[in-house]
Parts: structure tokens; C-alpha cells; sequence
């Protein structure tokens, strides 16, 4: 079949729109990447743009790892991690599967004050002092409890939920079962889909998180990596690190190299956890489009 001139155009000019797009999205993450295997004092030198590493060096990713700090981030940071994800997804489950059930009492009246949360919140001085009563301060229940159920993902999961058949809960309950067994034997696993994206939702919040640590947590100890990460870009604490680790006579060019070098540390796990969830983030976005 032919194709008409105004269909080559269009076909040309959408190809060129989505080149630069894919180039404005993938050169910051490239010139940070090569930037933290540059040489410090060449990196400072040169202008412009930065197609390739200058004078390749791996000296800035040894004082990053060798940083007690980072090293107890990553550690925390995969407990919160594991730890919150896995409380996140069983009581999200729990509470969407109970509001996709007919018949539950209520359960239009418990969507409107869920969805109401959605809009108005209690602030963070009421949600500070509500932690702090519960004495979870400098505790991981500080990182994993506050946000146990996010609103949003409860919506989908209950979506889903929906749009299961009724026919196989019936049938299940004619051999016997009951809601547990009906939840862990049929429902959850025909709703791996919608699982893995909340596992991926809920696992990237609670590896970005790092407002909760800064206010509930004071402990160094404690911090997750991307407040870690946070103190070195923003409070400067490169020096600190180069003199805590005798790397003092390189001074500003080193401590901006390092910066790139604990931005690529902090980005990278996530960066191959998501190629393994992608096939399902699609069809969760869809999931997401419709609310009921």
C-alpha cells in the first residue's frame, strides 16, 4: 500500500520527536555515569558536553563504597525496603480484597473516608507527634507504619480485584472454602500482575524515601542511603569523607566526582530491578486508568 506524502511527515516528524525525547531523557543519567569515572582534575576542565569518560579512574566509586555511612545506608535502606514492601503489599491486599467484596458492611462508607484521605491530610506536625507518642521514633516502624497503605494503590488492587469473576469465588465456596482460603488460593494468584506492580510501586517509594528519615530519624546509623546520598549532594560532606579516609589533597575536583559516583551507587540497583517488573508496569498503569 502506498503511503501518502502527509503519512511520511507525520512518520518522520514523530521518529525525530521521540529521538530527541529519548536523548533529553538518557543524556543527564549518561553524563552523570560518565562523569563518576572521570578524572577529577580533567573533569574540571572541561566545558560542554560529555560524550565519553576523561581519563577513566575508579578511585571516587573506592571512597564512595569504603564509606561507612553509605555501606549502613544500603543496609538500611534494603531492610526498610524488604520490610515495607512486604507489610504494604499483605495489607493492602487485605484491605482491597475485603472492599471488592459485596455485602461487606459499610463499604461505601469506608471508600469515601479512604478516598477523603486522598485530599485532606493531617499535616506533618500532628503525623510527628502521632509517631512520637507511639514512641517509633529512631525505629524502623518510623519508615515502614506512617505510609502502610497508600491510597492510590489500594484503589487498584480492589479494581482488580473487581474485575475477577464472581463465578470462581461461588464456585469455591460450594467446595468449602472461606474467605481465606479464597483469597490465598484463587484470588491472589490470579492477581500477580497487579502484585508485582505494587511491589514495584511501593519498593521504589520506600527506596527513594528519605523526608521520613529527616524528621523521625537522628541517629547516623539509622539513615537510609538516600538520605545519605541527600547529606553528600546538598550539606556538602564530601570533604568530610575525603579527610576521614586521607583523600584530602584533590579538595573540590574530587568532592564533585564523588557526587556523581554516589548518585550512580544509589541509582543503579533500581535500574536492574526494573527491566524484571516492566512487562507488568503497563498493564498496571491500565489498572490504574479505571477506579471504582
Amino acid at each position: 500500500m502506498k503511503r501518502s506524502v502527509g503519512e511520511i511527515v507525520f512518520d518522520t516528524a514523530n521518529a525525530i520527536i521521540l529521538c530527541a525525547l529519548t536523548v533529553a531523557t538518557l543524556y543527564p543519567f549518561l553524563y552523570v555515569a560518565f562523569a563518576s569515572v572521570s578524572s577529577p582534575t580533567e573533569l574540571s576542565g572541561h566545558h560542554g558536553l560529555l560524550l565519553a569518560p576523561i581519563g577513566i579512574q575508579w578511585e571516587a566509586y573506592k571512597l564512595v563504597l569504603q564509606n561507612p555511612l553509605i555501606l549502613s545506608g544500603y543496609k538500611n535502606t534494603l531492610i526498610y525496603v524488604s520490610v515495607g514492601t512486604t507489610l504494604n503489599v499483605i495489607v493492602t491486599a487485605l484491605m482491597a480484597y475485603a472492599l471488592s467484596r459485596k455485602g461487606v458492611l459499610l463499604r461505601n462508607h469506608i471508600m469515601m473516608f479512604i478516598v477523603f484521605t486522598m485530599f485532606f491530610g493531617g499535616g506533618l506536625i500532628p503525623t510527628y507527634l502521632l509517631v512520637k507518642g507511639m514512641g517509633m521514633l529512631n525505629s524502623i516502624g518510623a519508615m515502614v507504619l506512617p505510609g502502610l497503605i497508600g491510597t492510590m494503590n489500594l484503589i487498584i488492587m480492589r479494581t482488580y480485584f473487581q474485575g475477577i469473576p464472581e463465578a470462581l469465588e461461588e464456585s469455591a465456596r460450594l467446595d468449602g472454602a472461606g474467605d481465606w482460603v479464597i483469597l490465598f488460593r484463587i484470588i491472589l494468584p490470579l492477581s500477580m500482575p497487579v502484585i508485582s506492580v505494587m511491589i514495584l510501586y511501593y519498593g521504589v517509594g520506600h527506596w527513594n524515601a528519605w523526608f521520613n528519615a529527616s524528621i523521625y530519624l537522628n541517629k547516623s546509623e539509622l539513615f537510609p542511603l538516600q538520605l545519605v546520598l541527600r547529606n553528600i549532594l546538598i550539606a556538602n560532606s564530601t570533604d568530610d569523607m575525603m579527610v576521614t579516609l586521607g583523600v584530602n589533597q584533590k579538595g573540590q575536583d574530587m568532592s564533585e566526582v564523588i557526587k556523581y559516583t554516589t548518585i550512580m551507587v544509589a541509582t543503579v540497583p533500581v535500574l536492574i530491578v526494573y527491566p524484571f517488573l516492566q512487562k507488568y508496569f503497563a498493564k498496571g498503569v491500565m489498572i490504574g486508568a479505571i477506579k471504582g
